[in-house]
């Protein structure tokens, strides 16, 4: 006998892109299988054929509005191997600010208004005020900071790319126009309240974190290897570096690992329940070579920060777990210690005597047939590939997006989940919020992944051993 019942939620949920989740019941009547259904259609790499080169950077970012800047930078850095291009040192620099205030107001974004109303109101709140309405009636100085740190980001790229979402400022071989220093005095003195802001959040997450015990034992909490881009010195980077992978327990799996060589390493496969492709570490094979990326799996890979608060709070993030930090609860944690990195960091590369340079773009022809760019995004690790004729038109592209990478993670979260918080045949919205808050904490820009634009909408199909729906939610 089929029981339906539809809640519906208003504002909606606090998911990017067009989703679906199924749980499948055993004869007892408990959560035997969950899946993680990406409902969007992959096609952005064929549409790119046959176009310019140059053009990439500026349309990759019209992939998403949410982190356009990751995607200009990986592009442009393919771009600049086709090239075959040193791009000028004040040029790296200049990528390297935009896309720290990239991480920035991406990470406000997450934390603050998406995350932020279930660590306050709590997971069985009224889905109804679990919005950043509710926070800033609840907690209104917690919501003017998020606010404010997420325009401070913005306005960042503004100063920098010309615009705040889609800016095409980042060329092949290097940017298109100086910093001035009306701009970067700017950009510096707005630095010291985002700080005070990162400090002030990070100690009401860490007031808060206790109250959700079972959340953390049960969100995504189980052994993983981590991949991130690590600096030479095995220090956090987001513009460049060399590919990690290092295991639960924290040991280093695979090190200097060139990001142009990542197809060596790294396996895509496509599921067909869904358009996200799903990727694995090659020497273990799928599904045993799952991994995370993003934030905790920098924290996880990183030997240092590299600025002094965004170290202190790592040493501390470190005291977790003996091994690596495994929790996903936790990638909110360790969004807040990348936004104190950013802001220490982008004080340390403006005040660089170079900074003002009128040299920002090195000019060439292409001097090779292919080429790959990689940066750490906001969500994780980002890799463009790209193959072009001799004419420099695009013939062939790969994207493997970081919501692809935590895939697999993703779906073995909802089902520790669902198996902890799902008993019987009916399905409630305190339930469904979980599902949806550890989904959530990964951060996934399904939009982005799947390169197709969707509608926030997420069911959850909950169906009995025969297979049979017994009920779902479903927001609209």
């Amino acid at each position: 006998m089929e029981h339906r019942k539809t809640i519906v939620i208003d504002p909606v949920t606090r998911i990017e892109g067009h989703s679906k989740i199924t749980l499948q019941l055993n004869e007892q009547g408990r959560v035997e299988d969950a899946r993680f259904h990406v409902t969007q259609f992959r096609g952005f790499e064929k549409f790119c054929e046959g176009r310019p080169f140059s053009e990439m950077p500026a349309l990759m970012a019209r992939i998403c509005g949410i982190c356009p800047v990751s995607h200009l930078i990986a592009s442009a850095k393919a771009c600049d191997a086709l090239l075959a291009v040193r791009i000028p040192p004040t040029a790296d620099k200049l990528r390297r600010i935009f896309g720290l205030a990239q991480v920035v107001q991406s990470h406000a974004l997450s934390l603050f208004y998406l995350s932020a109303p279930d660590l306050l109101l709590g997971m069985d709140a009224d889905p109804a005020a679990s919005n950043i309405f509710g926070l800033a009636e609840n907690n209104p100085q917690l919501a003017r900071d998020g606010i404010r740190l997420r325009q401070f980001g913005q306005q960042i790229i503004e100063r920098l790319g010309g615009k705040r979402i889609h800016p095409a400022w980042i060329v092949p071989g290097g940017v298109s126009e100086p910093l001035t220093q009306a701009n970067r005095d700017a950009i510096l003195s707005a630095l010291p309240e985002a700080l005070q802001i990162a400090e002030r959040t990070m100690e009401w997450f860490k007031s808060v974190t206790e109250k959700f015990r079972e959340e953390i034992t049960t969100f995504g909490n189980f052994p993983s290897m981590f991949l991130g881009i690590v600096k030479p010195d095995g220090g956090l980077t987001f513009y460049d570096g060399k590919l990690r992978f290092t295991n639960a327990a924290g040991d280093v799996v695979a090190d200097g690992l060139d990001p142009a060589t990542y197809a060596d390493h790294i396996g895509e496969k496509a599921e067909p329940w869904s358009y996200l492709k799903s990727t694995y570490y090659k020497p273990k094979g799928f599904p045993d070579g799952i991994y995370r990326v993003g934030p905790l799996a920098r924290m996880n890979v990183a030997d240092r920060c590299g600025t002094p608060r965004a170290d202190q709070e790592l040493a501390e993030f470190h005291e977790l777990q003996r091994t690596a930090v495994l929790s996903s609860f936790y990638y909110h944690q360790a969004r807040l210690i990348e936004i104190l990195y950013c802001i220490e960091r982008m004080e340390q590369v403006l005040n660089d005597p170079e900074i003002l340079s009128k040299h920002v773009r090195a000019i060439a022809r292409p001097n090779a047939l292919e080429g790959v760019g990689a940066c750490e995004a906001p969500r994780g690790t980002l890799f463009h590939h790209y193959r072009i004729d001799e004419q420099g038109v695009m013939r062939w592209a790969n994207l493997v997006i970081a919501t692809g990478h935590n895939a697999v993670a993703m779906n073995r979260s909802i089902l520790q989940v669902a198996k902890h918080f799902v008993h019987g045949e009916h399905l409630q919205p305190g339930m469904l919020n979980r599902v949806e808050a550890v989904i959530r904490a990964y951060d996934p820009c399904l939009s982005c992944s799947t390169h197709a634009m969707g509608e926030m909408a997420l069911r959850i199909e909950l169906r009995n051993a025969d297979g049979e729906l017994v009920d779902h939610l479903m927001r609209p």
